[in-house]
């Protein structure tokens, strides 16, 4: 590395840091002065303004503690997060995030009498039932027959709390719809009771069942049948509506389903956490979409026509939906959560289910409550998998076929994912080695080549000259039968895998909460360091696998980096060397086991260059050049075809 580049990158970075600490000192200006104003509207009692202007305030400091009580205590005055005073199972989110913003409660109608035949089950106090198996806890509440919580037994939070997806007090889950007498019943807002519960259901051996019932006064009865099996992440879901000729009109053919979720924080990464968090769904009997999964406004939605399902996603888990046969038509859609709260998004679905009218019918799902693991997603055999995102085409097809078969094979016999990845990118890089072979020898042509190249810059000194000194060089690439792009093309061939790479690390389920050396947590950024500030891009820490990365990387691009060519592009030369750091700035946050890959890919890259200069004689090559040279030009084709053709017409081509 040259003074010149050594001086821009510090340079860069001294620009970065002073922008930072300016940007600091700006966003506490800006900071103090909102704060104050909403002090000023606290004190005066104007609390909707002032609850208001402190989560503007919260925008240039998010993690103020002082601002963040303070909006929860606004919250509490205002009754933005009253619960229903009721016993709550142990599934549900810890009474200990009281430092986040609480989902508000869902309005109640006072008025029993406007759920017609159902007035007599509108009332009524809310208990909990649970079933559970080997690896889920569902807990059903009596308040809407629904799923109140689902407890996953074999994962925990970043904070060491039990995964809990989703939050009883803020969950939509039930049908919509008129009665003959028109009124408007929603089962979300019905008391259900249990059939046969004699306590918590343990699922051994064999599926087991939860069943609840609501009555209506007409003898009409609505059934929620959950039956889990051992062993199972999936949930079978019935609903039987007995004597529905009673209470639904017999032109019936679509009944609404209402399904409202928040998603929860569960990972370190929140930004991170939140690129990965989105609804999914797959269209019938076509392919999955996704609904701006890196969504800007603050609200996306979308109105679809058949679905096979619909999944609420995070980085690492998913709630999904799945119909018997398809859903109809349904609206559905994203918000971000405010972000003092510990909630990602909320995601609402709108669903229309068909419905075969009888006096006794049935409508079938199933839920899926579980890790975003690719091996058991894809058992499924619905495209479950395509949750996980693993990027398109070609990058998809390298991660499915290939990364993820030679992972899954190496954590059948290996239990630190540290070196099962140093074993992936040996493996990587082996297979590899023809191409970056190529490469080397093609970038030691160039290296020969350059006191020819050379020779030819002095015979065109001049500026003007500058296109005939491009094509003499050209000309002497083409004598000695070299080709200036021969090193770059066995590298734009291994660049699929590079970007299948940065696709699969973040999103494997298996490296979460995996520790190696210093890094706690391979599937989020390791930080040796933190900052009392934020700079741009980089984040307030410091990550010492993407530290390591960089300066393998820069390593890496001098030692294999060919010296041919770079009077004809100066620029170039501070480019190869200004990139890393840009990777640096964007990768800080980034999985650390993808910049241990990075970091191991470099050192073996540095390994196989050295080996390669070892058994490669430039000699050789400048004497195979020389002999080239002194033979006459090879034509193409072309020029072989255009030669005859002008021959057959009697004319003679200029030499």
């Amino acid at each position: 590395m040259d003074k010149n580049t050594i001086t821009g990158i510090v340079l860069i970075f001294l620009i970065f840091l002073g922008f930072s600490l300016y940007n600091n000192h700006r966003t506490g200006k800006f900071f103090k002065a909102e704060t104050e104003y909403a002090d000023s509207l606290y004190n005066a009692g104007n609390y909707d303004e002032a609850r208001e202007a402190y989560i503007k305030a919260l925008g240039y400091r998010p993690k103020d503690q002082t601002t963040i009580n303070r909006v929860t205590e606004l919250n509490s005055k205002l009754g933005l997060n009253e619960q229903e005073q009721e016993q709550k199972p142990e599934a549900a989110l810890p009474a200990s995030d009281s430092i986040s913003a609480k989902v508000p409660s869902r309005a109640r109608t006072a008025d029993s009498a406007a759920y017609g035949a159902f007035s007599a089950s509108s009332l009524g106090e809310n208990e909990f039932y649970t079933i559970e198996n080997d690896l889920l806890k569902l807990t059903v509440s009596a308040r809407g027959g629904r799923p109140y919580s689902v407890m996953l037994k074999n994962y925990r939070t970043y904070d060491s709390l039990p995964v809990v997806l989703f939050n009883g007090d803020s969950t939509v889950f039930g049908y919509k719809f008129f009665t003959l007498d028109n009124k408007a019943v929603e089962t979300d807002d019905l008391y259900f009771t249990p059939i046969g519960y004699n306590g918590p259901v343990i699922v051994s051996a064999e599926p087991e069942t939860l069943a609840m019932k609501v009555e209506a006064s007409t003898g009409a009865v609505i059934e929620f049948i959950y039956t889990v099996r051992p062993g199972e992440y999936m949930v079978d879901f019935e609903t039987r509506f007995l004597s529905a000729g009673s209470v639904i009109p017999a032109n019936t053919s679509t009944m609404a389903f209402d399904w409202k979720m928040y998603v929860p924080q569960q990972e370190k990464g929140r930004q991170n956490e939140d690129t990965y968090t989105g609804l999914k769904y797959k269209v019938y009997q076509e392919n999955v979409e996704d609904l701006a999964l890196r969504q800007k406004r603050e609200t996306e939605s979308a109105n679809l026509l058949k679905t096979d399902w619909i999944a609420y996603k995070d980085q690492f888990f998913s709630s999904v939906l799945i119909a018997d046969d398809y859903f109809l038509n349904a609206y559905v859609s994203s918000t971000k959560a405010d972000p003092t709260s510990r909630y990602l998004k909320h995601f609402e679905s709108e669903i229309g289910v068909p419905f075969s009218f009888s006096d006794s019918t049935s409508v079938r799902m199933k839920m899926y409550y579980g890790p975003n693991s690719f091996t058991i997603l894809k058992k499924y055999d619905i495209k479950l998998e395509e949750i996980i995102f693993l990027g398109r085409n070609i990058i998809r097809w390298i991660s499915e076929f290939v990364i993820i078969p030679i992972f899954n094979l190496l954590d059948n016999f290996i239990v630190n994912y540290g070196i099962i990845i140093l074993i992936l990118t040996l493996i990587i890089k082996l297979a590899l080695f023809p191409l970056t072979h190529r490469s080397f020898i093609s970038q030691a042509k160039m290296r020969v080549m350059k006191p020819m190249v050379d020779e030819i810059a002095k015979k065109f000194p001049r500026k003007e000259d500058a296109m005939k000194k491009q094509q003499a060089t050209m000309d002497l690439y083409k004598k000695a039968g070299v080709s200036p792009m021969g090193g770059c093309l066995p590298m734009l061939l291994q660049m699929p895998i590079l970007f299948a790479m940065f696709r699969f690390f973040p999103a494997s389920i298996e490296l979460r909460q995996q520790p190696f050396l210093w890094a706690k947590d391979l599937s989020t950024y390791d930080s040796i360091l933190n900052l009392p500030f934020n700079i741009p891009l980089y984040g307030d820490h410091v990550s010492l696998w993407t530290l390591l990365m960089t300066v393998s990387t820069i390593i890496s691009t001098k030692i294999s980096n060919p010296t041919g060519g770079q009077e004809q592009m100066p620029g170039m030369k501070s480019m190869m060397y200004m990139m890393p750091i840009m990777f640096m700035l964007i990768l800080n946050n980034f999985s650390a086991g993808l910049t241990y890959y990075y970091f191991l890919a470099n050192v073996i890259s540095i390994l196989q260059t050295q080996l390669s200069r070892r058994f490669v004689n430039e000699d050789a090559i400048l004497k195979k050049i020389e002999e080239n040279k002194k033979k006459p030009a090879k034509k193409s084709k072309w020029q072989q075809r255009l030669d005859e053709a002008s021959k057959r017409s009697g004319y003679r081509r200029p030499k």
